[in-house]
């Protein structure tokens, strides 16, 4: 049977920081907050020197660890991609006094054996509460799904390899990334909608099998194409009843395959192109046309951007060449990462687009390259669309194009921005800090004592006290700390219509300690 995991969730306590603020705020409970799964492909171990690597992810950020990916075979086995990285991830650092030679290069599962304890991207999550999903299929190993999903034999094979991954790496669940079912140049067939549907049962039937075994509930999930033609492929009634949650890939509806620049992942319908082409337009087909539950849906959120190359000087909605830039995004082959956006800003020109509620960038002087792409803004804006769409959560890929570096190279992370701004959007409890001194009222007291509404906010933001604490002074700063209002002996009304819409942090003193809660302004 379906395991519910979503409502059996770990007991752990977030850790929410923001390393270049002069706040630090307080830990919630993971019943205040909406799941946060974080993608992290194992290719990405490499970059940056192994810098995003089992002991310096940030676990704090995210409810749910997904590892990507590992490939489902022909004959419906599944089996890892890089025998070096995948083992040294997935099981720990190679313990070569006890590991055969050629251990590294062998496509099997790995031996725990061979491993030092306590080395692995498992161990270092569950060591932090987070469990652990393997991811199998993806863009590029999805080609062998329609032909194991037609097949008893390979759907049985497939199902028992997923239980040997759990056995052998003591992970929490499996995810499907079949992009996509009835995907032609994926071999994709019209019998992909019935097949999935017996696929995914299988591997559910057989996780209940193991979790009797283990003692220990197992997640079931997959990630899903956001584009209408990738729904009407999926028989989403049986989705509701097999799988924990839905994992909606709401990013790539444009970039340099398309005609003109447009956004990577819209949250609304941008002036011109395909108006289903949007985060919102997506929920509302699988909410209202399929009758997906919302509380099953987690919003996908890239951390990534797309370049176009433009004839001309590059604008919105403006013809591209059909190809990506791979000159000032070569590293990323032309889909650049967070933290690379970063290190190219100077090259570009900043503008937002208010219909579509997202960043992007225009190349100064002869550069003519558009690039699309989120950043703390339009991440706090989805985070809010959220919460107020009663969804799961968010997905993102992917965890690792957020990690900053104090400076380019230095091998020292400094800050998570948008997964900082993603995790403080999605937590209905705002915020809250008191100094180091409440002069005789709890920091709990205080906060309940100081009411800020409405929030979301257009114009004008109330602040309501109780207790007879008298307001000192209010600062309203950005996430990234940059400081938008100080006012002293401040009104109870304030007006904050000059403000752009995005998240923001308001840090109140009182006469009895310091409080800071998060609001979200809107246009």
């Amino acid at each position: 049977m379906k395991s519910n995991f979503k409502y059996r969730h770990y007991n752990f306590m977030y850790v929410i920081f923001f390393i270049i603020t002069f706040f630090v705020s307080k830990s919630f409970g993971q019943d205040h907050c909406k799941e946060v799964i974080g993608y992290y492909p194992g290719w990405q171990w490499y970059d940056r020197d192994k810098l995003v690597n089992p002991e310096t992810i940030d676990y704090s950020k995210y409810t749910i660890i997904n590892y990507a990916f590992l490939y489902p075979l022909e004959d419906g086995t599944i089996t890892i991609t890089d025998p070096w990285g995948d083992k040294n991830l997935l099981l720990g650092s190679i313990n070569w006094a006890l590991a055969p030679v050629g251990y590294d290069s062998e496509f099997d599962l790995g031996n725990p054996a061979y491993h030092h304890p306590n080395t692995s991207l498992i161990h270092h999550a569950h060591l932090n509460n987070v469990p652990v999903m393997i991811s199998i299929g993806g863009w590029t190993l999805s080609n062998d799904f329609p032909a194991i999903a037609a097949n008893t034999v390979k759907r049985s094979n497939f199902a028992h390899s997923c239980n040997e991954l759990v056995r052998t790496y003591n992970i929490d669940g499996i995810d499907i990334d079949w992009e996509y079912p009835g995907f032609t140049d994926h071999g994709g067939t019209p019998d992909d909608i019935y097949n999935y549907t017996l696929l995914l049962q299988e591997i559910r039937d057989s996780l209940d099998v193991v979790e009797d075994e283990i003692s220990k509930n197992l997640m079931l999930t997959a990630a899903f194409g956001a584009a209408p033609d990738k729904m009407d492929d999926i028989e989403w009634d049986q989705m509701i009843e097999i799988l924990d949650y839905i994992n909606l890939m709401s990013y790539d509806f444009f970039g340099a395959f398309s005609s003109e620049t447009n956004h990577n992942s819209p949250l609304y319908t941008p002036e011109s192109g395909d108006p289903t082409f949007n985060c919102n337009s997506a929920i509302e087909r699988l909410v209202n046309d399929y009758s997906v539950p919302p509380e099953m849906i987690n919003l996908g959120v890239a951390f990534y951007g797309r370049s176009a190359k433009t004839i001309g000087t590059p604008v919105l909605h403006g013809e591209t060449t059909g190809e990506s830039d791979i000159i000032t995004f070569a590293m990323d082959e032309g889909t650049p990462l967070y933290y690379n956006i970063l290190q190219k800003m100077d090259l570009f020109n900043t503008d937002w687009d208010a219909l579509a509620e997202v960043p992007y960038l225009l190349g100064k002087d002869d550069l003519y390259t558009f690039l699309s792409y989120d950043d703390e803004k339009s991440i706090g804006i989805k985070g809010q669309y959220i919460v107020d769409q009663e969804l799961a959560g968010a997905i993102i890929w992917e965890i690792t194009g957020d990690y900053i570096e104090t400076t380019p190279g230095s091998g020292i992370i400094a800050l998570t921005p948008l997964a900082d701004t993603l995790k403080l959007s999605l937590c209905h409890a705002p915020t809250e800090e008191g100094s180091d001194e409440t002069y005789g009222i709890s920091e709990q007291q205080l906060s309940s004592a100081i009411n800020i509404y409405p929030n979301p906010v257009h114009t004008h933001l109330n602040i309501q006290v109780e207790n007879g604490l008298k307001i000192n002074s209010i600062q309203v700063t950005t996430l990234d700390g940059k400081q938008a209002i100080n006012l002293n002996n401040p009104p109870t009304s304030i007006n904050l219509s000059a403000l752009e819409s995005g998240v923001y942090i308001i840090r109140i003193n009182t006469s009895k300690g310091v409080i800071n809660q998060k609001f979200i302004k809107k246009q």
